[in-house]
């Protein structure tokens, strides 16, 4: 595995959430992933790249399991209610030959939602709400979007559900949610949370207080 950058080298604040083993993965791709439309909690479907991501990442986490001697069994799968997030749990599920139907919702887990935003470019909304777009770009961390939530707002969201993690968990989920969880168990820079790259075609590995990938 190849660890994440930048990674802690100091201890744990007191009271952080920090559990032993935690396995996040992004659902794979959509149309509107493609397109560059803000999705958030709109409920859009995997196209065929997408199912080919969630069926490789299906792959990655057995070879890991099977690498680390470690029983599926014994972890906690969960994932956002999102159709997007069950197909590609469902589909890394059954690559691993495991029920597709044996895991967990938690409606903690759903993307930002970015409100009155959802369905459009960055570029399309540029033409009507431009000083709401440079807003935006200046405080990403900050920004509310209209009838929709921050990066803040959200970071609060899933600090709630990080708190109830308690054994080893795989999560399927989004890209903003694991923006602002690699934000708290990395305890980042707010400015640089939004920012975060999270590939769809990676499985990312917390142990040991750092973020690997597989």
């Amino acid at each position: 595995m190849t660890p994440l950058q930048p990674a802690p080298d100091t201890p744990s604040k007191p009271g952080a959430p920090d559990p032993d083993l935690l396995i996040f993965i992004r659902h794979g791709q959509t149309d509107w992933n493609a397109e560059g439309r803000m999705q958030g909690q709109r409920d859009i479907p995997l196209n065929s790249v997408g199912e080919g991501q969630a069926s490789g990442n299906g792959e990655r986490l057995k070879a890991f399991f099977d690498r680390e001697g470690l029983d599926p069994e014994s972890f906690d799968f969960v994932s956002s209610p999102l159709t997007r997030t069950r197909k590609t749990m469902e589909l890394l599920r059954n690559t691993m030959k495991l029920d597709p139907a044996a895991y967990r919702l938690d409606g903690q887990l759903k993307e930002i939602t970015f409100g009155a935003w959802e369905g459009f470019t960055l570029e399309e909304l540029a033409e009507v709400h431009a000083e709401l777009v440079r807003q935006r770009r200046a405080d990403k961390w900050r920004f509310l979007y209209p009838q929709g939530e921050s990066y803040e707002r959200l970071s609060v969201r899933i600090g709630g559900w990080l708190q109830t993690v308690a054994r080893p968990t795989v999560v399927v989920s989004h890209g903003g949610v694991f923006r602002v969880l690699r934000g708290l168990l990395e305890e980042l820079e707010t400015e640089n949370i939004p920012k975060l790259a999270v590939p769809q075609d990676r499985v990312f590995v917390w142990r040991n207080r750092r973020f690997e990938e597989v």
